[in-house]
């Protein structure tokens, strides 16, 4: 589980829904920094005039998709006045049919905030109470308990959506503020928020959107982004570390090929090896390497065809972040009109490219660790950066953690939304598996994560023994990155047990300190 803030002291900042539109920092603050939420006026007004439209028709002799009729293959069958509340509430009930390991919190309150931010367009015909009830929960730091399966993306994340809003409804189980589990019923009732009685096609508008599919995706670009300067980071070390070359990176050599990605990733580390004393430089009258491997020469456009991507995927994420997802939808004029805007497709498909993105900076940064392990291509380095090679196995098996890794990684960039099983009778007979899409990419950068701080922890220890043998003192990025490493990772000695080291050095990465002490050392990192 992920940490829980203390809600019981501090000012938290508020952002309100309903106005000009959440921004993915706003996604990011609630669901990981439990920042609260509050409905406009605006919101409020809105969802009651749609509401007035529901409720209209509910007494229309015709039939309406979700307010007098069942779902799915069964939206044939008409039902009467007095078994709709039934109706609302049994679709939740049934569709909380999730199962497997919960779904990480902040995951869950993304979840919850997307769907609440949809409400509040006034688009979905739900009262203002329920909104509220959403609003009131996740103020409270009450989360569902939601399941790893059961989502195919198809009309929308239904079954994780349902778990959502059984809470909502005071059943099923959740974890209050402090990360312990409750029912659903006390903890609502401890917390004074009146469990919500669904009304008139108020259970399908709770479930009908693509919310988690896109909460993993806002959470993963923000992540990628600083993970992606700290690619380059780990790049530029292990140039320095190599005795490598920093001509290659020179700003018109990349206008050439006039990726922004790519001049940004080559910007970066150029900046790093400025003032390096252990580049190999061209002299007069000496012989330099002209090139290096690629994992270190052809960096920036492996790194920076990642951003490019993340790019497209963030143009993605705003689309979708702006739009109102519901299945019938209340259109500005006054219709209730079925849809198919709840298929994951385009979300899915982004959340699958940032795998494979993650996959092949991971491997680059993978051989890179390699190259100071092999006495062949270290260039004057120990055998495995051992103390005593031979006594000592140094960061042999450190590697191996990093192939092993990578080798997950390619498995799990395989796409998961070129898959599709039918569903309900044939009527969803083709889904996005956009949630799938969404869990393995989370996986996948926790997993580039490590890598990168395996990386880190090779150069680090690489340059001691430059260092100690006199080669030239490293930039002062890198020197900073050593610096931090040395507060809780020993330089090179008898071996020590590794695992703690890897989980440092995972750490320094995950809570953004390399990269803070990379910007305090040279300036902010494009």
């Amino acid at each position: 589980m992920t940490a829980h803030p203390d809600l019981s002291t501090g000012p938290r900042r508020t952002i309100a829904l309903g106005g000009a539109g959440l921004a993915p920092a706003d996604v990011v603050a609630i669901a990981r920094e439990d920042a609260r939420v509050e409905l406009s006026d605006p919101a409020l007004r809105g969802m009651a005039a749609s509401r007035a439209l529901i409720e209209s028709l509910a007494h229309d002799t015709r039939p309406h998709y979700g307010v007098s009729t069942g779902f799915g293959a069964l939206a044939t069958v008409q039902i009467p006045v007095e078994k709709r509340r039934q109706l609302q509430r049994g679709l939740i009930r049934s569709h909380a049919a999730g199962t497997g390991p919960e779904v990480e919190r902040e995951v869950v309150r993304a979840l919850m905030l997307l769907r609440l931010d949809t409400l509040a367009t006034g688009r979905t015909g739900v009262r203002p109470e329920v909104a509220r009830a959403y609003a009131a929960l996740l103020n409270a730091g009450i989360t569902p308990i939601v399941h790893e399966y059961g989502s195919l993306g198809c009309s929308g994340d239904l079954s994780p959506l349902a778990h959502c809003a059984l809470a909502v409804m005071g059943e099923g189980r959740v974890r209050d503020a402090s990360g312990a589990p409750r029912e659903a019923a006390d903890a609502l009732a401890e917390a004074g928020i009146e469990p919500v009685v669904l009304e008139e096609k108020e259970g399908l508008a709770l479930i009908n959107g693509t919310d988690g599919m896109l909460g993993m995706l806002l959470l993963a670009l923000h992540d990628l982004e600083a993970l992606l300067r700290v690619a380059d980071v780990a790049a530029a070390a292990s140039v320095e570390a190599l005795l490598g070359t920093d001509t290659v990176f020179a700003a018109d050599l990349h206008a050439l090929r006039p990726h922004p990605g790519q001049a940004a990733s080559a910007a970066n580390i150029a900046r790093i090896l400025r003032d390096s004393g252990l580049i190999s430089r061209p002299g007069a009258g000496e012989f330099t390497r002209v090139q290096d491997a690629y994992s270190l020469r052809c960096a920036p456009q492996v790194h920076g065809a990642a951003r490019d991507t993340a790019a497209h995927a963030a143009s993605v994420a705003r689309v979708e972040l702006a739009s109102a997802i519901d299945n019938p939808v209340v259109t500005p004029d006054g219709r209730v009109e079925s849809n198919g805007n709840f298929h994951g497709a385009p979300v899915g498909y982004v959340l699958d490219f940032l795998a494979i993105a993650a996959a092949d900076v991971a491997s680059m940064s993978e051989r890179r660790t390699d190259r100071f392990l092999d006495v062949a291509r270290s260039h004057g380095l120990p055998p495995f950066l051992a103390d005593d090679p031979g006594l000592d196995s140094g960061l042999m098996i450190a590697q191996y953690t990093a192939a092993g890794i990578v080798s997950e990684l390619k498995r799990l960039a395989v796409p998961a939304s070129v898959d599709s099983i039918p569903s309900s009778a044939m009527q969803e007979d083709h889904v996005s598996m956009g949630w799938a899409a969404g869990r393995k990419l989370r996986r996948a950068i926790d997993g580039l994560s490590r890598v990168l701080a395996i990386e880190l922890l090779a150069s680090t220890r690489a340059l001691d023994f430059r260092l100690a043998a006199g080669a030239g003192r490293p930039g002062p990025a890198t020197e900073a990155v050593h610096a931090l490493f040395r507060t809780d990772i020993a330089a090179p000695g008898t071996d020590v047990f590794t695992s703690p080291d890897v989980d440092r050095a995972v750490a320094h990465v995950q809570s953004g300190r390399v990269l803070a002490a990379v910007e305090e050392a040279v300036g902010a990192l494009a």
